[in-house]
């Protein structure tokens, strides 16, 4: 069994349809959080979950809920999503590479501060930059859709983030990792040093989310 890592399912796998059934379903196979993409079709391809979806999820569930914002005007939408139920809320340094003030304002208003990165982002934009960082997502793919295949650099970007998270004292901090994992990975970034993964479609279009959330924890394989 590997080390106790958070496992956040990405509500961007879910079935719509069934949404309430859906987050039931992976709160009772041991998710620890729910990861909550929201896309502006500007910053990346694609536009997704909003306000009214997060005071819905808000509604079904306790499990904290950690909103991603991939907007290009992430500082114009903080209250909002922040009454809307947000636990935690991550922007992204390619569009605010000076992050102490946007983050000092989510932490105000009482969340989990997190900054994101793309796989295209060189690491070292990260230094000096993680003072007021709760959380850091190294992104294992190219946001915009869900079920892409997992970049492999992303294990060499996870070693270099915990430790500059370690050599700014912020060795408290998550460090997250999202998109492409599944059991076949995520013993690998693991070791790497996260300790939370966000899976969508590993977990969501699994026939036993249970045993593919033990095996993303480093358990046993569904089927073994």
């Amino acid at each position: 069994m590997g080390k106790n890592v958070k496992i956040a399912p990405s509500l961007l796998a879910a079935d719509f349809l069934r949404l309430g059934d859906e987050i039931r379903k992976v709160e009772a196979a041991g998710a620890d959080l729910l990861h909550f993409d929201v896309m502006d079709g500007h910053f990346v391809p694609n536009i997704s979950l909003g306000i009214c979806i997060l005071e819905s999820v808000r509604q079904a569930t306790r499990l904290p809920l950690d909103v991603h914002l991939m907007l290009d005007n992430p500082e114009k939408h903080l209250d909002a999503f922040a009454a809307a139920g947000a636990d935690g809320i991550t922007i992204h340094l390619e569009i605010h590479p000076e992050p102490d003030a946007i983050l000092d304002r989510i932490g105000g208003l009482g969340k989990t501060r997190g900054l994101a990165v793309n796989p295209d982002l060189p690491m070292e934009r990260l230094a000096g930059k993680l003072a007021r960082v709760d959380r850091l997502l190294i992104m294992g793919v190219f946001p915009g859709f869900g079920g892409q295949a997992f970049i492999q650099a992303t294990l060499e970007r996870l070693t270099r983030a915990r430790q500059l998270l370690d050599a700014e004292g912020r060795a408290a901090a998550e460090l997250q990792v999202d998109g492409g994992i599944g059991p076949k990975n995520s013993a690998a970034v693991i070791a790497a040093g996260t300790d939370c993964l966000v899976a969508g479609t590993a977990i969501f279009r699994a026939p036993d989310p249970a045993a593919a959330i033990l095996a993303l924890r480093g358990g046993d394989s569904p089927g073994k």
